[in-house]
């Protein structure tokens, strides 16, 4: 039995508690359903921890950045998420402006892991006058930027992270005083212990490796000195204080 298959629990990626074994799907299961590749035949193990309720997995932790554009961000990859060219960034577009289309004469904007750019042209139609993509399996948008933005956007990548850690690091790094992260992943529902990975969103073949609870999330944001807070089941924000830009208000899960 290899490493990543291992019975034992092992640490969990975000809050370092342990995490047993939770359920293992085929590497093909994707958020578009069985019908669009065969099975592989490669299973994939996820682990879930008794703490934080974080599901992960371990098995492309070694892969390099060319295992995942050929095997999983490849010609194929519009087949298992088919709003990523057009509707994504199309509907993002529509949300940064309708929250921040008052400062976007005076606000800097990273779009982290923004795929084709496509946000960001949005942006800048709408007036936006700073805004950068970053996106390391992106050819045109590989080169991280060297300075700091007031908005940082990251619109369906945590899901896709192996190391979540190093997410949230890197962002802070690029991240102004005094700015915002704005970001979605769906976070798991009530009834996972049940359904397992079952749940559609739970997808290899999309790259969702990682996927969390609200206290996930908390534990993830907060060592780095972050309140982070829900505005719905899957947008999320994280910041030190308070923005002067922008209208967000938080639900019941905003923490300190």
């Amino acid at each position: 039995m290899s490493e990543a298959c291992a019975p034992l629990a092992r640490p969990c990626k975000v809050c370092g508690n342990p995490a047993d074994l939770f359920d293992v799907v085929d590497f093909h299961k994707n958020c578009q359903g069985p019908d669009v590749f065969p099975l592989s035949g490669v299973p994939v193990y996820y682990r879930r921890c008794g703490t934080c309720g974080f599901i992960f997995t371990e098995h492309f932790d070694d892969w390099s950045e060319a295992d995942f554009k050929s095997r999983i961000y490849n010609e194929d990859y519009i087949k298992v998420d088919a709003d990523y060219e057009e509707k994504r960034p199309a509907a993002n577009t529509s949300l940064i402006e309708q929250v921040f289309g008052a400062d976007k004469h005076r606000i800097g904007v990273l779009d982290y892991g923004g795929g084709n750019g496509g946000l960001a042209a949005g942006l800048r139609a709408a007036g936006f006058e700073d805004v950068t993509t970053y996106d390391p399996f992106s050819p045109d948008f590989s080169t991280r930027p060297d300075r700091q933005f007031d908005l940082i956007t990251s619109f369906e990548t945590l899901e896709h992270v192996p190391n979540p850690v190093h997410f949230a690091t890197e962002i802070s790094g690029l991240l102004a005083d005094g700015g915002l992260v704005l970001f979605s992943t769906l976070l798991q529902p009530a009834n996972i212990a049940e359904i397992r990975l079952s749940w559609w969103y739970a997808g290899p073949r999309n790259g969702h490796v990682s996927l969390f609870t609200a206290e996930a999330l908390g534990a993830l944001w907060h060592p780095r000195g972050y309140n982070v807070g829900s505005l719905n089941n899957g947008l999320h924000a994280a910041f030190r204080r308070q923005p002067s830009f922008g209208r967000i208000k938080f639900g019941a899960q905003a923490a300190g």
